[in-house]
């Protein structure tokens, strides 16, 4: 564990079901919520990436202290299931009950991107970005909503900041994205009754995400950090901060929100300098 930020087993006897919960910036989010006290359903098609992210959790538990009434971290699950299938997603949300007893946070991290210019984009590649993000994560809340209603639970989806402006080569994902902000304000009033808050974190740049690495060609990528304003690119570990406090009571009044964690980077981004 790093340094505490938050009070020792501020989400303990929460359950979290976490959707692309095993790599990334959803990885990290699940990792962060398990060592804050949730025990972690990690959800995504690889099971084998869940495995070894759950594996790494309930180490750490272990490390901890043997006595599970003593440890302040959660346990980890994992289940494979395509979240653009819902009679999988229903499935792995019945094992997650099973094994936990409820759920009452969902976290929809799952995403799929790549570069494409518009005019190369396939409607296949833009379908594709499309069932994962957005018909996805409506899928999983569609899935959760009795459970979540039962618990008056939270749902805290991933987002980004892409479609602020007109990003080049992510016409795909911004659409998606956007979908994404839509759902959440949507369900935030719809199912605010039902005690149930929607809220999302929308990251910019990430440095430590394969994304980063694998879509940014180092001369570009140096261009967007001389654009954040604090001087320098997020880490998962800023993005972990914002949902643990978002997942826990500090945030109870918080529904319908979009927080950018982005150090400023998408508001300078029509700056001169």
């Amino acid at each position: 564990m790093g340094q505490l930020v938050f009070h020792q087993g501020i989400l303990k006897d929460h359950v979290a079901f976490v959707t692309g919960g095993g790599t990334g910036i959803t990885g990290g989010v699940a990792h962060a919520l398990a060592e804050a006290g949730a025990n972690v359903a990690l959800v995504s098609r690889s099971i084998e990436h869940l495995e070894t992210a759950a594996k790494a959790i309930n180490e750490a538990r272990v490390r901890e202290g043997s006595d599970p009434e003593s440890t302040s971290i959660g346990e980890a699950f994992a289940v494979a299931a395509d979240v653009r299938k819902p009679e999988e997603v229903e499935k792995a949300i019945a094992a997650t009950i099973e094994r936990f007893g409820k759920i009452d946070i969902v976290v929809n991290g799952a995403a799929g991107n790549f570069l494409c210019t518009a005019e190369e984009l396939s409607p296949n590649g833009f379908g594709t970005v499309v069932d994962i993000d957005l018909k996805g994560t409506f899928n999983i809340c569609r899935a959760a909503f009795a459970e979540l209603k039962k618990n008056r639970g939270q749902i805290l989806n991933i987002s980004a900041t892409l479609h602020y402006l007109g990003t080049p080569m992510q016409l795909h994902v911004s659409a998606a994205k956007a979908g994404v902000d839509a759902l959440t304000k949507n369900l935030a009033v719809e199912w605010g009754h039902y005690g149930i808050r929607v809220n999302a974190i929308a990251p910019g740049p990430i440095e430590d995400t394969e994304g980063i690495k694998r879509l940014v060609p180092e001369p570009i990528k140096e261009k967007i950090r001389q654009r954040v304003p604090l001087g320098r690119f997020g880490l998962i570990k800023d993005i972990e901060n914002a949902a643990v406090f978002l997942c826990s009571d500090a945030a109870s009044y918080i529904n319908g929100a979009i927080i950018v964690v982005d150090g400023g980077h998408w508001l300078a981004s029509n700056s001169l300098r």
